[in-house]
């Protein structure tokens, strides 16, 4: 018998968590052909849910999908989200949860409509450098912040919980 996944007992304790604590929890949410969710909201094939209980209806967090009614513009909407393209589960008010890789597979002919509009970027050539310093700096000497990572075009707002 195959193992079942930590992700989705992971999404509810988050989602408890964030209730407990008096926090929204929001889900990102990769949309593919699987998905059903308002398609005017989706914007680089993601889309933030919030699936507190005042915002949703008969909230039903399985094993498989994350199922659900809210309100999009005054108009109800049922919402269904394989648990598989779930990205992350965070409070809306800190950004305290956890974030998931998710495999971005999208039919072929989206995919190469994708590769049309937005191309890769052209990566300038990497040099050799010509003389090597040594320095004895520690740690924080260094005033260049490191690269923030991006999960499609966006900043993520996450942040690490200990």
């Amino acid at each position: 018998m195959p193992e079942t996944s930590t992700k989705p007992y992971l999404i509810r304790a988050i989602y408890e968590w964030c209730t407990d604590n008096g926090f929204t929890p929001y889900i990102a949410v990769f949309v593919d052909a699987n998905t059903s969710v308002p398609r005017e909201f989706v914007k680089n094939n993601e889309i933030v849910l919030n699936v507190s209980f005042d915002a949703t209806s008969g909230l039903d967090m399985g094993n498989e999908w994350i199922t659900f009614s809210a309100r999009f513009g005054g108009v109800s909407r049922k919402i269904d989200v394989p648990v598989e393209n779930v990205l992350a589960i965070y409070a809306r008010e800190n950004g305290q949860g956890m974030a998931f890789p998710v495999e971005r597979s999208l039919p072929e002919t989206q995919a190469a409509t994708e590769r049309e509009n937005n191309p890769p970027p052209k990566l300038a050539p990497v040099e050799a450098e010509t003389s090597a310093t040594t320095t004895d700096a520690g740690p924080g000497d260094d005033d260049t912040p490191p690269p923030v990572p991006r999960i499609g075009s966006k900043k993520p707002a996450l942040k690490v919980v200990k």
